[in-house]
C-alpha cells in the first residue's frame, strides 16, 4: 500500500513538472507522512511544558442556617424532638474551576466568579498535590482574581504573552478542568479578536476560540504554540451547557495589569481614569462626522477637571486610536486605555470637524473627592439590604456607575433583601426619597422611617432617571 502511495506521489510530481514546462506552476497542498517520526508529530511536548502550571481550583464557604423558631415551642419540641435540633445548622457552598500559575512564588490567576463569595480555597496541581491558597486580590470589573499558594517552594509558571500579537487563525490550546473530570487539553484556533457584547465583565474585549471550553474550564489557560499564556478562559456561548465551539478568553494584556497589582501588594487594581462618556459611531452619523465607515468611539460628554477635560477633548470628537492602536468602538477604547500603566500619557488620535488631531491624555487614577462613608441600610423600608457609598469619581469608576454624578451610589445588594426585591442594582445612584434630595449616605440613613402608605424613590441608572412608588 505504501509503495502504491509513493508511486502515485511520484506520478503527481511528474505531472507538476510537465505542467511547469507548459508555463503552469501547481503547488502541492500537503503530503502524506512517510516516516514514523512525522506520524508522531503532536502537541505533546507543548502540553508537557504547560500542564504543571495549570491548576484545579476548589473554593468553599460555610453558611450558618437560621435556627428553627418552632423549636422555641415546647409542644413542637415534644413531638418533633428536642436536643440541639433548634440550633443553627451549617451548610457548605462549593465552587469548582481552574487557574494558572503566573509566578514561581505561587501566584495563581483565576476567574473572580470561581471564588466569588468564597472564603476557603485549595488548588490541586497536575501531579495530584494539593495546597491551600489565600485570595489576595479580587477584580470583579475584569472577572479576574489572584490567589497565592501557601508554600515556599518554587512552582512551574507560564510566561504571559502579548495578546495584541494574536491573529485570527493562530493555533491555541485550552487547558483546564471541565466538569470536574480532571485536567483536560483541547486544541483549536483563534476564531475572532476584540469580541464585545459577551456580558461577563466591564471590559468587553475577548479572544474567541473554537477550542472546546466547558463548565469548570473557567480560569484555565489559553496558550499559544510557544507555551505562553495569551488568555484566561472565562465564558462560553451555549444553549445546553456544553461546548458549541464558541468560547471566550480574557486577553493576557489585561491579565498582566491585574497580576502586576497583586505582585505589588495591592488589594485592588488601580487603572487610568478617562473622565468622558463614550458612545458607538452609528451608520447614520458616519458621513456627518467625516468618516467613511462606522468606527471609533464618539465622545458624548466630558467630566470637568478630568484627564479628558484637561486634554481638551470635546463632545463630538471621535477617538480613532490609542498609542497607534486602532479603536473600533467604546469597548475597544476602554480596554486599550485601561491596560496603560499609570503615570505619563497616552496619545489619542482624534477626529474633530473632519481633521485628525493628536491629543495627549494623562494616565492618572480617579480621585476620591469626598469620603465614601459606606453604610448598610437597615430597617423596614424598600432600601434595606443595600450597601451605599457617597458618589465621587473614584467610587463611580470602581462601581461602573454614571460618571459625574452626585448623590449616593449602591455598592452591593444583599440577596433576598427588600432592596433586591425592589430591583435595585449595583451602580444605581439614589437621588431622592420622598422628594428629599439625597446628598450623602447619612442623609439616606435618616430617611429610613416606616411609612403608612408608600415611599417615592428617584434613582439614576445608566444615564436614565427612574421614579417609582413603593408600598409601605
Amino acid at each position: 500500500m505504501r509503495t502504491m502511495i509513493k508511486a502515485l506521489l511520484a506520478l503527481a510530481a511528474l505531472g507538476v513538472a510537465a505542467g511547469g514546462a507548459q508555463g503552469q506552476t501547481i503547488a502541492p497542498q500537503g503530503r502524506i507522512p512517510d516516516t514514523q517520526a512525522q506520524m508522531k508529530m503532536s502537541f505533546a511536548p507543548l502540553v508537557h511544558r504547560v500542564k504543571p502550571a495549570v491548576v484545579n481550583v476548589y473554593a468553599s464557604r460555610v453558611e450558618k442556617m437560621p435556627r428553627n423558631p418552632l423549636m422555641d415551642d415546647p409542644f413542637f419540641r415534644r413531638f418533633f424532638g428536642g436536643g440541639d435540633q433548634g440550633a443553627p445548622r451549617e451548610r457548605t457552598q462549593r465552587s469548582l474551576g481552574s487557574g494558572v500559575i503566573v509566578d514561581s512564588s505561587g501566584f495563581v490567576v483565576t476567574n473572580q466568579h470561581v471564588i466569588e463569595g468564597m472564603t476557603e480555597v485549595k488548588v490541586a496541581l497536575s501531579d495530584k498535590r494539593e495546597f491551600e491558597a489565600d485570595i489576595v486580590l479580587r477584580d470583579p470589573r475584569t472577572d479576574l482574581a489572584i490567589l497565592k499558594i501557601k508554600s515556599s517552594e518554587p512552582f512551574t509558571a507560564l510566561d504571559l504573552g502579548d495578546s495584541d500579537a494574536l491573529e485570527v487563525g493562530d493555533l491555541v490550546l485550552a487547558v483546564g478542568n471541565p466538569f470536574g473530570v480532571g485536567q483536560t487539553v483541547t486544541s483549536g484556533i483563534v476564531s475572532a479578536l476584540a469580541r464585545t457584547q459577551v456580558g461577563v465583565s466591564d471590559y468587553q474585549f475577548f479572544i474567541q476560540t473554537d477550542a472546546a471550553i466547558n463548565p469548570g474550564n473557567s480560569g484555565g489557560a489559553l496558550v499559544d504554540v510557544n507555551g505562553r499564556l495569551i488568555g484566561v478562559n472565562t465564558a462560553i456561548f451555549s444553549q445546553s451547557g456544553g461546548s458549541h465551539g464558541i468560547g471566550f478568553a480574557i486577553p493576557s494584556n489585561m491579565v498582566k495589569v491585574v497580576v502586576a497589582s497583586a505582585r505589588s501588594g495591592g488589594k485592588s487594581v488601580r487603572r487610568p481614569w478617562f473622565g468622558g462618556k463614550l458612545q458607538a459611531v452609528s451608520s447614520d452619523l458616519t458621513e456627518s462626522l467625516g468618516l467613511d465607515r462606522p468606527i471609533g468611539a464618539l465622545v458624548a460628554s466630558v467630566v470637568d477637571k478630568s484627564p479628558a477635560s484637561e486634554a481638551g477633548l470635546k463632545a463630538g470628537d471621535v477617538i480613532l486610536s490609542v498609542d497607534g492602536q486602532e479603536v473600533d468602538d467604546p469597548d475597544g477604547f476602554g480596554f486599550r486605555f485601561a491596560t496603560k500603566p499609570l503615570g505619563g500619557t497616552a496619545t489619542l488620535t482624534v477626529l474633530r470637524g473632519g481633521k485628525k488631531l493628536t491629543v495627549p491624555v494623562k494616565l492618572s487614577v480617579a480621585p476620591e473627592t469626598r469620603p465614601r462613608d459606606t453604610v448598610v441600610l437597615k430597617g423596614r423600608w424598600p432600601l434595606a439590604g443595600a450597601t451605599v457609598m457617597n458618589a465621587s469619581p473614584a467610587v463611580a469608576e470602581e462601581l461602573s456607575a454614571e460618571i459625574g454624578v452626585n448623590g449616593v451610589i449602591v455598592a452591593d445588594i444583599a440577596q433576598g433583601s427588600p432592596a433586591a426585591e425592589l430591583g435595585l442594582k449595583k451602580g444605581d445612584v439614589i437621588l431622592e426619597v420622598d422628594e428629599n434630595k439625597v446628598a450623602t449616605t447619612r442623609d439616606l440613613e435618616k430617611l429610613a422611617k416606616p411609612r403608612q402608605y408608600y415611599w417615592k424613590l428617584v434613582v439614576q441608572r445608566a444615564g436614565e432617571v427612574l421614579t417609582t412608588a413603593v408600598g409601605g
